[in-house]
């Protein structure tokens, strides 16, 4: 089976609030390519709401819904993160951050109240999003001599890949990317041209 190569994410931080007897739940929702950006959001949050009681977050990255976390942060297990990751994905969204910070309120809430919460913060965040479709791109290096520039310039023009850097000195270099789906077309074009070489950068 044949992963997609699009999704919908978030397309700037956004944030959402809910009170429940006095305990407050701030969200913040962030667009995230790497776990790194998600480890720099979050130590980032509790640095700046140091006193709240609970920092619950969860985060998913990728299409094939397999790279994800849900962290309860002390409450009840199931109660925080679960919710928070549910969210995420009945909005059918990845590469994306939710933290929603508790300020207690002096009455607990019960599991079901919990649930709840946590649940209509992350809704919040959402509703407040802009919400995007992009798409997975493959980038490519595509290495070739002056002689065969013709050539490489009409399968540019023909597929037309999005082109990012290049450079003509002793030999040509083109540093382009293409969505995931039309990457292997582009690529069997190039590599009918005779001293074309072709290195892979990164998919993105």
């Amino acid at each position: 089976m044949t992963l997609p190569d699009k999704y919908k994410t978030i397309e700037n931080a956004s944030e959402g609030i809910y009170k429940e007897k006095g305990s407050k739940f701030i969200t913040y929702a962030y667009p995230v390519s790497d776990e790194d950006e998600v480890k720099e959001h979050i130590a980032e949050l509790k640095k700046q709401y140091y006193d709240a009681r609970h920092h619950c977050y969860a985060w998913q990255l990728g299409v094939d819904g397999k790279h994800f976390r849900a962290n309860d942060d002390g409450e009840p297990s199931g109660t925080a993160g679960k919710p928070i990751l549910g969210q995420i994905r009945s909005h059918d969204l990845t590469n994306i951050l939710i933290v929603v910070i508790r300020y207690f309120g002096g009455t607990k809430l019960g599991t079901s109240g919990l649930i709840r919460a946590y649940k209509e913060g992350s809704i919040d965040a959402i509703n407040n999003a802009t919400i995007i479709e992009k798409t997975i791109n493959d980038y490519y290096r595509i290495n070739f001599d002056y002689g065969v520039m013709n050539d490489v310039m009409k399968v540019i023009k023909d597929e037309n890949p999005n082109i990012h850097q290049q450079d003509f000195n002793l030999r040509c270099a083109i540093e382009l990317s293409c969505r995931q789906s039309e990457t292997k077309a582009l690529i069997n074009k190039f590599e009918k041209i005779e001293s074309v070489s072709i290195d892979f950068i990164k998919t993105v």
